[in-house]
């Protein structure tokens, strides 16, 4: 039988998403030019779309971001024309042309000023149109500056809804910038200029509040100090390859009934973080389950499942898509 997918929105409340993004058939494809483009470029579409970025890292074939989509607002006509602009900061002539008519209108809220307003309230606050336009206007860039065609991105995006519950957004949050750790590129997070920690370290101002946001809103420098002990869970064990725990660290995790300490689980990778539909207490996941039931009619075979005994995940669940690839 054929897999249904499970797609969770939470449009009416604040709601947070991991999302992760693969090149085709997993080509590294992006050197150090690309990747600064494309952080230049997730920030950039963040700020039009209106959803809020904790952290973000970007590898040689894939990216990731957590974002935090809040609750939908009317947006006023200035903020519409001030956000546009972020968008296209060089606008073609035409482009020109048409917005100072749009502007016009928007006064006397005329058809012109209705459906333009119309198209941008379309794609704002929806991470699903935040990722389709972060990822458009990457594969313009890179296959006409690299005398390419054809598709970039393998899939369609995956995402997890993650609840809003400080530590296990931080937990998320650091699972996202360790990813330069666990691909062998640096030891410290800190050292890796493409991922939301280093560029916080660096200075950035909207980085810097990512991270706040993350913790729990505290000042930068106790969110700093905090975020890193997580982070540093990474200190001991040698790689070798893809790997991140070294034999004696497995066989201290034999000798304590296989439960790992948090800051270790982080240097593995989890499908739990990737693959899961949703991802949050028992509570959380069995509301956003029902409320799919609600809104299509379906009566899927899936339930909440608790997080393995790895460590002390208290009282997180996931709810797994229906099929093996994750969740869009």
């Amino acid at each position: 039988m054929r897999q249904r997918r499970i797609k969770i929105s939470v449009a009416e409340s604040e709601a947070a998403y991991h999302c992760v993004s693969r090149t085709v058939n997993g080509e590294w494809l992006f050197d150090d030019v690309a990747k600064e483009v494309l952080r230049r470029q997730i920030w950039q579409v963040a700020d039009y779309c209106g959803v809020q970025i904790g952290t973000y890292a970007i590898l040689s074939n894939h990216f990731h971001v957590l974002l935090n989509v809040p609750q939908q607002a009317p947006v006023a006509d200035a903020e519409l024309l001030r956000r546009y602009k972020v968008l296209y900061p060089t606008p073609t002539k035409y482009q020109s042309a048409r917005l100072a008519v749009v502007e016009a209108e928007l006064i006397t809220n005329g058809p012109e000023a209705l459906a333009w307003r119309k198209r941008q309230l379309a794609l704002m606050g929806d991470v699903s149109q935040f990722m389709k336009l972060v990822k458009q206007r990457f594969s313009i860039w890179f296959n006409k500056s690299h005398q390419r065609f054809g598709t970039l991105w393998a899939e369609r995006f995956k995402s997890t809804l993650v609840e809003t519950e400080d530590r296990l957004r931080q937990t998320m949050a650091a699972y996202i910038d360790l990813n330069c750790v666990r691909a062998g590129l640096v030891s410290d997070p800190k050292d890796y200029r493409f991922c939301g920690y280093a560029e916080a370290v660096a200075g950035g101002a909207a980085a810097r509040e990512g991270i706040r946001s993350v913790t729990g809103g505290r000042g930068w420098d106790e969110a700093q100090a905090h975020y890193r002990e997580v982070l540093f869970g990474t200190g001991a064990g040698l790689r070798e390859g893809a790997a991140t725990i070294s034999l004696d660290d497995l066989q201290r995790v034999i000798d304590e009934g296989g439960r790992l300490p948090l800051a270790t689980v982080l240097r593995c990778r989890l499908r739990y973080f990737t693959d899961g539909a949703v991802l949050g207490s028992r509570a959380f996941v069995e509301v956003q389950l029902a409320k799919y039931r609600e809104k299509t009619g379906r009566r899927e075979r899936t339930a909440p499942r608790a997080l393995p005994t790895w460590t002390d995940w208290g009282d997180w669940t996931t709810l797994r898509g229906l099929r093996k690839r994750a969740i869009g």
